[in-house]
Formats: structure tokens, C-alpha cells, sequence
């Protein structure tokens, strides 16, 4: 271990200088950061370490594992708010290893978590999110973006305070602006974050305490190391502090203050090099992976996305297109649609999260996503996926058709929100769903939505002094005699791969019954136009007719866009 510390710490006993390596340094995990937050006015403490200091006492010594009836009692909060911390907790731990994250939807509260996650995603509920920022191509936004909206005159009646609340039509801050924003919130509390992890030394003083190896892994939750392009590792392997020369002993506690000097020292230069960089970006030499991708208004072969190896592939600025990725063209295990309008895009491809961020009039397939989905600011979208959990804020007029483990999680100022069964296959679902350990067989919770507060805590411009929370307008159903199937073109032709063929998740009844209709309606059609008595010419003038009519309903509807996107690939 302590040769896995030497490109990461200073060749001192004490680990304390940060790596002079400015490409290998300390970074912060985005997921609890941009799924792990949730409005639960109890869940944030003004003062979060005196809050949860004696929560820390009540579970260390009750044992390792916390369940909802426990963090209920403890927190002061119904059970039903407690699962939903163990749900959300089990989507953003760092360790795959931990009985939360491999136990199945109806097992999370009988495996409970470990008090110190719960501890840590406790705290960091007093997180605040960076603002977003306007983009720097406002026209080409204003030209993409729909000029009117069911919402206009609505939003023109709004004072300046609740307009900002309620505007949609406003980007994320960059990757880097959130890295740093994570890291200093990091900086500020991680003295704080130590003492709730540490024990104390018995004899001594009160400020005397150690962090012993266990406690220390756990930091992993909030921060890890790796270079770009390589895999992460873990803050165990970052430092010689818990590196014992006799194996079958257990490690040495460490004190605090050692390890907090250690962790300080490498966020700032963790910061530094941020700062650095954004210098470089201002004077004209950035990497191509933090650019602004430019607005696409052509076919897939002309669409621009961006990968970067260590954090979540992009697709921005997609207008009037159909766009597809396959799980051979994501690198990484997360992604992010951001901008994109009047499209279709297809993602079908196994992975751990996904954002969906300020689309309107599109049509969004992800295929399997394994801890959450998060779908915000978006109007007009409808959203096919299977995931274990969705987390839906500050939409309207959107469709969710879904396949999800977990209750559906409805955030902020939303209207006319739907949602529906998941209605759509494609050959390698099935071979996805498995990868990332979504239950298909048993477990649909699409119609069970679990409505939030419209104020988000943790948003400043959802949240100005005065304004009250009250509950979001949650989802209705999607009428069964609305439902429709999904049909993803066989993008590539040839014999597909997978097994899957048809749609994993079972329709529930009423939805069966209306598609069953439906196959029999458009069977007796053809039916009477096979057996109508027409002469050759006037079956002629009605064929003609149908496809005029088709022709009509392909402009009209906008599906038109991919057949000229197929015909061009």
C-alpha cells in the first residue's frame, strides 16, 4: 500500500504534502453531489456536525446498521422518508462491496446501512448547488429553444424572484466550475466531517482523536484519487497512513488532525490545479473535452458529444436530429443530455447514472441505468428508460414511460407531469438490464410517485428568503387507451445480439387490454381493406390516399426528421 501512496503524498512519514503530480489529485464524487440530495427540510441542519453528533453516538453503539425504523425514530421523520434516505443512500455509495448497494429493492431496509454513510449523507444535505450560469451563446439558445410555451404568460406575471424560480431556461455550470465548488465545500467541513468519523482517545483530552482505517475508507463516499483516463483509487490506497508491516494486525488509528492535514493540503492543490486550468481555458488553449459543445442542426454522422475518460460522457446542443449510441461508443459509466431540442436520441447502453437537463420537445431513450436517473428542467420531453430509481424536478408537460425499481421522485415546480409503463425494446435490453442489476420480473414501481417540496433547500434561486415550501405537483397516469409502443430502428441492420424481444416489463392489465384492442382494431382494418369490393384503380386512389395521409402525420408529428436521418446514415 505504501507504493500505491508514493505519486500521491511526499516520501515523509507523515503523508501530509499533496502530490506534486498535478495530473493525479484529489477529486470529489459528483453522485451523492447530483443525486444524493433531497428536500427533506429535517434532513439539513443549520449546524451539521452538533446535529449529528448524537446521532453519531445512538448508532455507533446500537451497531454498524441503520434500518428506516431506526433512522425514523432517530431523525424525527415518517418511515416512509426514512426508506427513501436508504433508497437514495444505496444509489450514490462508493462501494459496491457494501450489502446496501447488492441487496434487491425489497431487502434495503432489512440490510439497513452503515451508520457512518448515514452520517455522511446526512451531512452534506447542507450542501448549497452552484448556480447555473446563462450560456454564452444566448442567441443560438434563444433561436433552439422554443419561442412560445404554455408558460409564457404565466412566467410574465412572475416577480423577479419567483421568475428565477421558475425559469428553465438555464444551463448547468461547467464540470470544472462544480469540481471546485464540491471540493472547497469539502475544504470548509472536512474538520467537522473527521471528528463525526473519529473516536476519541480514552484519557485524553477531548480534541485528541483518531480516525482508524475503517473510518477512513469511508471517506471514500465524498472524494477519491486518479489520474484522468484511469480508474479511481480509493483514499486507502492513496496513503501510507494504515501501511502495517505485519499484515495480520489490525491498523494503527491515525490521528485526525494528521489526516486532515493531508486531506487539506491535497484539495488545495487539488484547487490550484482547477484554477490553473480555467486560466488556460480564458486564454484560448482548453482541452477538448471542456468545451462548450456547439448546437447540432444535422443528422447523427454530424452530432458532437464529449467524453471525458474519468467523468460522464456529454450530448449537448442537439436540435432536429435523431442521435444513437451504442454501449461500445460510451466511455465511462455515466452521462449527461444537456440542451438538446425538437430531437430523438437513443441511448442504448448499460450504465450508472444519467442526467437529463434543459431538453424540450424530444423524445430521450436510455437504455438501462443502474443506481438514478435524474431528469430536470425539460419541457415537452418524453423520457423512456429502465432504471432503478428516477428523480424528476422542475418539468412540464413531459411523459415518463418507465421501468423502475424504486417509487419515481417528484422535486420542485412541475405541471402536467405523466407518467406510464415502460413500452419499448431493443435486442441487448435484457443483457443491460442484468450488467447494472435492474429487476425486471417483479419490480415496476412506475405508477407509485412520491412527491417532494417545490422549494429545493439546497438551490438558492428555488429558495429566496419568504417563500414557503409546500408539496410538488406530483404525476397522473397516462390513459391506457393512450399508450403506445416505442419502436427503436435497427440502427445498423444485420442480426442483432442480444435476446431480448420483446418488452421485459409486464403491461399492467388495463395497458395490456388497450394494446390488445388496438392490434385487434388495425387487424380488422386491413382485414376490410382486403376484402373491400374495389376496382383496381380505385384500390389504387386509396393507397395513394393512406399514404398522403401518412405523409401528413410524418410532417406533422416531426417524425419525419428520422427517416431523412436514416436515409442519411
Amino acid at each position: 500500500m505504501s507504493d500505491l501512496a508514493e505519486p500521491l503524498t511526499s516520501t515523509s512519514e507523515s503523508g501530509l504534502n499533496p502530490a506534486p503530480n498535478p495530473s493525479t489529485l484529489i477529486h470529489p464524487r459528483r453522485e451523492p453531489f447530483e443525486h444524493g440530495l433531497l428536500p427533506i427540510s429535517k434532513l439539513i441542519f443549520t449546524d451539521p456536525a452538533q446535529a449529528l453528533a448524537p446521532l453519531k453516538q445512538k448508532f455507533s453503539s446500537a451497531g454498524l446498521r441503520v434500518d428506516s425504523s431506526a433512522l425514523a425514530d432517530a431523525l424525527q421523520i415518517s418511515v416512509e422518508h426514512a426508506r427513501l434516505v436508504l433508497d437514495t443512500l444505496a444509489s450514490v455509495l462508493h462501494s459496491d462491496f457494501d450489502p446496501l448497494t447488492k441487496a434487491r429493492p425489497d431487502e434495503i431496509d432489512s440490510v439497513g446501512a452503515d451508520w457512518r454513510d448515514i452520517i455522511l449523507f446526512l451531512y452534506i444535505q447542507s450542501y448549497k448547488k452552484l448556480l447555473p450560469k446563462t450560456h454564452k451563446d444566448s442567441a443560438a439558445v434563444a433561436d433552439v429553444w422554443p419561442s412560445t410555451s404554455a408558460f409564457d404568460g404565466y412566467l410574465s406575471a412572475l416577480s423577479l424572484p419567483q421568475l428565477a424560480r421558475s425559469n428553465s431556461r438555464r444551463f448547468m455550470p461547467s464540470q470544472a466550475d462544480e469540481e471546485a465548488h464540491q471540493l472547497s465545500y469539502l475544504q470548509k467541513h472536512m474538520a467537522n466531517i473527521l471528528s463525526l468519523l473519529a473516536d476519541h482517545v480514552e484519557g485524553e483530552s477531548e480534541e485528541s482523536m483518531v480516525l482508524t482505517v475503517e473510518g477512513f475508507e469511508h471517506l471514500g463516499f465524498l472524494m477519491h484519487f486518479g489520474d484522468k483516463g484511469s480508474e479511481r483509487v480509493p483514499l486507502s490506497q492513496a496513503t501510507s497512513f494504515f501501511a502495517d508491516s505485519d499484515r495480520d494486525m489490525p491498523a494503527v488509528p491515525v490521528p485526525a488532525a494528521q489526516v486532515h492535514d493531508w486531506i487539506s493540503q491535497n484539495i488545495a492543490a487539488a484547487l490550484e490545479h482547477l484554477t490553473e486550468k480555467a486560466s488556460a481555458k480564458d486564454n484560448g488553449s482548453a482541452s477538448a473535452s471542456d468545451h462548450d459543445i456547439p448546437m447540432a442542426d444535422v443528422c447523427t454522422s454530424s452530432i458532437k458529444a464529449s467524453t471525458s475518460a474519468r467523468g460522464p460522457c456529454f450530448i449537448e446542443g442537439i436540435s432536429k436530429s435523431s442521435y444513437v449510441k451504442q454501449a461500445s461508443d460510451i466511455k465511462g459509466s455515466s452521462l449527461k443530455v444537456l440542451n438538446c431540442h425538437e430531437s430523438v436520441i437513443y441511448i442504448l447502453a448499460p450504465l450508472r447514472y444519467a442526467t437529463i437537463y434543459g431538453c424540450s420537445d424530444a423524445t430521450i431513450v436510455l437504455g438501462a441505468v443502474g443506481k438514478a436517473v435524474k431528469v430536470e428542467h425539460c419541457e415537452r420531453v418524453h423520457v423512456i428508460t429502465a432504471a432503478k430509481r428516477v428523480c424528476i424536478a422542475n418539468c412540464r408537460e413531459c411523459m415518463f414511460f418507465l421501468g423502475v425499481n424504486q417509487r419515481p421522485l417528484i422535486l420542485g415546480d412541475n405541471h402536467k407531469l405523466q407518467v406510464a409503463p415502460f413500452n419499448t425494446f431493443y435486442s441487448e435490453l435484457e443483457e443491460h438490464m442484468a450488467e447494472v442489476g435492474i429487476e425486471a420480473t417483479t419490480i415496476n414501481r412506475w405508477d407509485e410517485p412520491l412527491a417532494l417540496g417545490v422549494v429545493d433547500p439546497h438551490d438558492s434561486l428555488s429558495h429566496p428568503a419568504g417563500v414557503s415550501d409546500v408539496q410538488a405537483e406530483s404525476a397522473t397516469r397516462l390513459d391506457p387507451d393512450q399508450f403506445t409502443n416505442f419502436l427503436i430502428p435497427n440502427w445498423f441492420g444485420g442480426e442483432s445480439h442480444g435476446s431480448t424481444r420483446e418488452n421485459p416489463f409486464q403491461l399492467p392489465d388495463a395497458y395490456m387490454a388497450s394494446q390488445q384492442k388496438n392490434f385487434k382494431n388495425l387487424g380488422e382494418i386491413k382485414q376490410s381493406l382486403r376484402e373491400a369490393p374495389l376496382e383496381e384503380n380505385q384500390k389504387r386512389e386509396l393507397s395513394a390516399a393512406l399514404h398522403v395521409l401518412f405523409k401528413d402525420w410524418l410532417y406533422a408529428s416531426g417524425n419525419i426528421r428520422q427517416l431523412y436521418c436514416l436515409q442519411g446514415d
